[in-house]
Parts: C-alpha cells; structure tokens; sequence
C-alpha cells in the first residue's frame, strides 16, 4: 500500500467511524437519555435528509467553484467536532436538536468531498475505488464493535447510567483527527473553478428529462417510496435491539455492513443472470422479508431471526440502492451522469427520508406502551409498506437492457 493509498483509506476509515459511531445509536439515547419522544427522534434522524438536501449547495456552489475539496473537508470536520462535543454536553432535546441539525448540514457534504479527494488521484476509479470506499465500511463497523464490545456502552445498565453519551465525545475526537489530517490529503483543486454554475446544475436538474422515460419515472418514485421503510431501519432498529434484551445490540448490528461487503460481490452476478428488474425487486422484497423477521423475532428464542433480518442489509441496501445507481448511470449517459446522480441522491436521502423518518416517528409514538413499545405494530407497517410499493413497481416496471460497457464491459438486461 502506497503513501496516497494509505491516506485516502485512513481518511475513509475515519469518515465512517464517526458516522457509525453515533448514529446508529441515537435513537436509544435520546429515548433513554434524554426522554424523547417519537416524534422528536423523527426530527432528530430527519437532519440527515436536510443535510442531503443542503449539501448540493455547499458543493455545488463552494467547494466546486472556490476551495480545495481537501481543505474545505478539513473545515467541515473541524467545525463538525466542536458540535459533537456540544451534542456530549446537550442536557435535553431542546438542546440538542439545534446542534444535530447544524452538524448534518456540515457532514452530508463531507461524504461527496471524501469521493472527490479519493477519484482526484485514480487512474482508473472502477477498479481502484472499491479498494478505498471497503476502509469506510471497516471504520463503521470498527465504531460499532468498540461501542459495544470494547466500551460497553450500549448494556441496558449503561445505557441508564448514560453512558451512551460518550458516543458523541468519541465521535468529537474522531473528527478533531480527520479535520487535521484533511490538510495532509492530496491537493484537490476546485472542478469547476471559473466556470458558470447556478441552481440548475448545482441540483442536478437538468436529469429531471430523464422522468420523461416511463420506466424510470417509475423506478424514481420506487426509489422515493422505498426509502420510507429505509427510515424505519435507521430510527428504531437499535432502540428494538436494545429494549427487547439484545446483549450487544450496536456490535451485532455490524453483521449489516458485513453483509453489504458480501452481497456487493455478488450484485455483478445478480443482474448478469436475472437482470435489472428482478434484482431492484429482490431488494426491495428483502424489506418486506427483514421487517417480517424482526416482527417475530426475540432476545431468547427468536434471535436467529433478528440476526438474518440485520444480515438482510447486504441485499437491501445492494439490490436496490446500488442497483438504482448503476440503472441511473445507465439511462443518464455522460453529459447528464453526474445530475443524475445527484438528483436520485436528492430525492432518496433527502426528500424520500425526510417524509419515512416523520412517518416512522408517528407510527412510534403510536404504539408506544406504558412499558416500552409494540414493536409488532411497528415492524408490520413498513413490512406491508414496502410489500405494496414491491408489488406496484412489479407491474409498473419494464425490464430492459443496463449498458455500461465503459466502466465495466458488461451487459445488463
């Protein structure tokens, strides 16, 4: 491993450590430490989609046109940690709300920075990239496993003594180190320095053409609708873990990340065999299966079935969102590629999460109990979700032939 190489993958590695380290987590601690309520851990997971839809902005209109990528990711990250630490120090929502919010808004960007710092120094990023990004998915479940095996601070008897707070101070640190190493990274001057860029390229908008194409019109709704049982995952999939007597709830959710590294070696087989459609179905229908399992499944006896439904992520996440990604490319070409790209990431991550994490926050406080919650309720809803949206895209969707012969030689159809 070379000096850049090394470089850019320890700078993945912290990328997703912080944001493993306390994210998956946040639902349980504001639940149990700061005595939220469905609804307000809605609003706190929604800074997500708000950072996603701002993002575009700092990019598009900043980063792109006026700094190096590295120096601004420095900046971001730098700011980024002083707002944990005010998240570690934050004595109730109140409190906290403000600062989640400002930090997403500082983070989304970094994710399309971290991109920019590592392709600016590929000869070939379809074959060196993957070798880079695999340091991220490390550093998130290097974050999880320390939560839960090294710090123990996700035990029920932990967790009420609020020890699930020193997430957001690790995670301060975390960001302290990534800031200042940001400065060390390759230089990556702006792309579009000079360059005329306004709202409609920062956004992606000249892709909305592309919705003219019946077919993708209807894998974009899909996708928009998809991301609703998505938020389910997100906001409640560790507060379940850890209310119903999962030893090691954050450790063992890992098992997704892990399985996201398999099923992603896997895909290329997938649509060669099957194509297009039945793949994005077979994600899609992974869902409805994963909320099924965690419906019925328990601490005791049922924890086999917790375990396939967290391992589920690979195919979820995969079949789906990086099946949509490759489709996108696919229909898009090269002038629009990148609008593309963006405008399906706008309205997943932004719009379509936005609206699943206000709806997961209902359903939540709806079936919450004098003694936890009815977390059969709760699963059921995005299991029969996602089942009506699977269906729907089943007789509204085309299959066709995928071209990308550029990046990867090969025909999917």
């Amino acid at each position: 491993m070379n000096n850049i190489t090394l470089r850019l993958s320890l700078m993945m590695f912290l990328q997703f450590f912080i944001w493993g380290g306390w994210f998956v987590t946040l639902g349980t601690f504001l639940a149990n430490n700061l005595s939220a309520s469905g609804g307000q851990i809605g609003m706190a997971f929604s800074t997500q989609s708000w950072g996603a839809i701002i993002a575009p902005f700092i990019i598009g209109l900043i980063a792109d046109r006026y700094f190096n990528a590295e120096r601004i990711l420095g900046v971001l990250h730098l700011v980024g940690a002083v707002l944990m630490y005010c998240l570690y120090q934050a004595a109730d929502f109140d409190a906290f709300y403000p600062f989640v919010l400002a930090y997403m808004i500082a983070y989304m960007p970094t994710l399309a920075l971290v991109n920019s710092v590592a392709f600016a120094q590929m000869r070939d990023p379809s074959k060196q990239f993957g070798k880079i990004r695999v340091w991220g998915t490390i550093g998130w479940i290097v974050a999880g496993l320390s939560i839960s095996y090294l710090f123990a601070w996700d035990g029920q008897e932990a967790i009420a003594q609020g020890m699930l707070r020193n997430t957001f101070l690790l995670c301060a640190v975390a960001s302290l180190l990534l800031g200042l190493f940001s400065f060390v990274l390759p230089k990556t001057p702006p792309k579009s320095s000079g360059e005329r860029m306004g709202l409609k390229e920062v956004l992606g908008l000249d892709a909305l053409a592309l919705l003219k194409d019946k077919n993708f019109l209807v894998f974009f709704i899909s996708s928009i609708l998809i991301c609703i049982p998505l938020a389910f995952y997100y906001q409640n999939a560790n507060p379940f873990l850890t209310e119903t007597g999962v030893a090691n709830a954050t450790g063992k959710m890992t098992l997704g990340q892990v399985s996201e590294v398999v099923f992603m070696l896997v895909l290329p087989v997938f649509l060669n065999r099957f194509g297009i459609k039945i793949t994005l179905l077979i994600g899609m229908l992974a869902w409805v299966i994963r909320y099924v399992l965690f419906a019925y499944g328990n601490a005791d006896s049922g924890i086999a079935l917790l375990l396939i439904g967290i391992a589920l992520h690979g195919v979820c996440y995969d079949f789906f969102f990086v099946s949509g990604q490759i489709y996108t490319d696919s229909k898009a070409g090269v002038k629009i590629k990148n609008a593309a790209q963006g405008l399906i990431t706008l309205a997943t991550y932004g719009v379509g999460m936005l609206i699943g994490f206000w709806v997961a926050g209902k359903i939540t406080d709806s079936y919450t109990t004098e003694t936890g919650h009815s977390w059969f309720d709760i699963w059921l809803f995005p299991a029969i979700f996602a089942l009506v949206v699977s269906v729907l895209f089943l007789l509204a969707f085309k299959n066709e032939k995928v071209v990308l012969k550029e990046q990867t030689g090969a025909d999917y159809e």
